[in-house]
């Protein structure tokens, strides 16, 4: 029975930090070790990130889950119980002013604009004499 490896990051948020033997080591054509050395230098590599990596997810891991699961359900809590219904409140206060505003640049505003307008719209500039 074969093992599949299960794929604990579907979604590529940490493909940035891939580091395989692969990925940090490699000899050119013109410059290589003996086969011994490459193929025992990739197994000390991978025996020890993993058994470092493995050591510090049991010992730091269930802690940063713990701190980090505490850090989103506060930034949850404070969206949902904060910041949404802020937002709501400024959003109704906004369109309360928009009409207040709305009004006055109808009533005040406008016609004074559109007095210019008619005023400005009746001034005719002719140019006399000759280019010099």
């Amino acid at each position: 029975m074969t093992s599949q490896k299960q794929d604990r990051d579907p979604n590529g948020i940490n493909y940035h930090i891939q580091a395989d033997f692969e990925d940090v080591f490699a000899e050119s054509d013109g410059t290589q070790s003996f086969d011994c050395v490459w193929q025992t230098s990739e197994q000390c590599y991978s025996c020890s990130k993993n058994c470092c990596y493995n050591f510090l997810a049991v010992f730091c891991g269930l802690c940063a889950a713990f701190l980090w699961g505490f850090q989103f359900a506060c930034v949850a809590f404070e969206h949902v119980w904060c910041l949404t219904p802020a937002i709501k409140i400024f959003v109704i206060n906004c369109s309360a002013l928009q009409k207040c505003a709305g009004n006055i640049i109808g009533c005040i505003l406008a016609p004074l604009c559109e007095t210019c307008g008619l005023m400005f719209s009746n001034i005719s500039i002719q140019h006399s004499g000759t280019k010099g």
